[in-house]
């Protein structure tokens, strides 16, 4: 079966798309409470903090944990005092800065 450049181009697009959604997980707050207990992940309060502290006066927005390629990511959002939304991805068991992002 042959497929043209274009169709060829849409299917490999919806691949990347489902493989790319597939590569996270978001969890639920019963396995979040799990994994804190057991000290594999940062309190959310601290992380959230640190957070925070990169842009005084902000309101924080939304706040997600997921699992992605076996790393748990706390990912903030949050909109400035400029009106600005960020979204921010934090290493969860570490609170490391992985990403900083205009949103």
């Amino acid at each position: 079966m042959k497929l043209s450049a274009r169709a060829g181009g849409r299917t490999a697009l919806a691949l990347l798309i489902v493989c790319s959604v597939a590569g996270a997980r978001d969890l639920d707050q019963d396995e979040a409470l799990r994994l804190r207990q057991q000290g594999v992940i940062l309190p959310l309060e601290q992380v959230l903090h640190n957070a925070m502290d990169r842009y005084p006066g902000a309101r924080l927005l939304e706040v997600e944990l997921e699992e992605k390629h076996d790393v748990y990511i706390y990912e903030v959002e949050l909109l400035t005092v400029d009106g600005v939304t960020r979204e921010l991805h934090l290493e969860a068991a570490t609170g490391r800065l992985l990403k900083d992002k205009e949103d």
